[in-house]
C-alpha cells in the first residue's frame, strides 16, 4: 500500500518516505500482472516492466549496499559478466515470475533501508568511490535513487497502460 509521504520530518525519514512511496508506485504498475504482461514491450524500445523491477533491485542494491556500505554484492548480481551482458537484468527478467521479480525488488528496498538505518547520518560517506574518485553521502545515494526510481515510474506508466490500459496517477 502507497502512504503519501509527510509533509514535515527529519532530512532521513522524509527522503526514505519519498523513495518508498516510489517503489510502491512501482509496485502498483505491476500488480496482477502475468509474467507474459510483465514481458511486454512497447516499440521501438526493448524495455519491460518485468526488466524494470529486476533493473531497479540492482540500482537499490549496487549503490547502496555494495557501493555505499561495501558490503558485497549479492546474489544473483555476484554472478553475472556485465562486460559480456551489460543489460543482463533487463534479458533475465522477462523469464522469471512475478512474484519472483516483485520480491526481489522488495528484498533490495529491504538492503537499502537497513543501509541507511546503519549508516547514522545523511553525511555519512561511501566505501567506494565514484569514477571521478570521490566519495558520495548516503543523501546523494537516497536522492539518486528517488530520481532514478521516479524516472522509470514514468516508463512504467506507459508500459502498463499499453498493457492492458490502466492508467496511473
Amino acid at each position: 500500500m502507497r502512504t503519501d509521504p509527510p509533509e514535515t520530518g527529519d532530512e532521513t525519514t522524509v527522503l526514505s518516505a519519498y523513495l518508498a512511496y516510489q517503489r510502491e508506485t512501482l509496485l502498483l504498475k505491476t500488480e496482477g500482472l502475468t509474467r507474459e504482461q510483465l514481458a511486454t514491450t512497447l516499440p521501438p524500445s526493448s524495455l519491460t516492466l518485468a526488466g524494470l523491477l529486476y533493473h531497479l533491485a540492482l540500482v537499490e542494491e549496487s549503490w547502496a549496499v555494495q557501493r555505499f556500505a561495501g558490503q558485497p554484492e549479492p546474489a544473483p548480481w555476484n554472478d553475472v559478466d556485465w562486460d559480456a551482458t551489460p543489460d543482463w537484468e533487463f534479458e533475465t527478467a522477462v523469464g522469471l515470475e512475478p512474484d519472483e521479480l516483485r520480491e526481489r525488488y522488495r528484498e533490495a528496498a529491504r538492503r537499502t533501508d537497513a543501509v541507511v538505518a546503519a549508516a547514522g547520518s545523511l553525511d555519512a560517506l561511501s566505501v567506494a568511490p565514484l569514477r571521478n574518485g570521490n566519495r558520495f553521502s548516503l543523501r546523494w545515494v537516497l536522492l539518486h535513487l528517488v530520481e532514478e526510481t521516479a524516472r522509470h515510474n514514468g516508463h512504467a506508466d506507459l508500459l502498463r497502460e499499453a498493457v492492458d490500459g490502466v492508467v496511473g496517477e
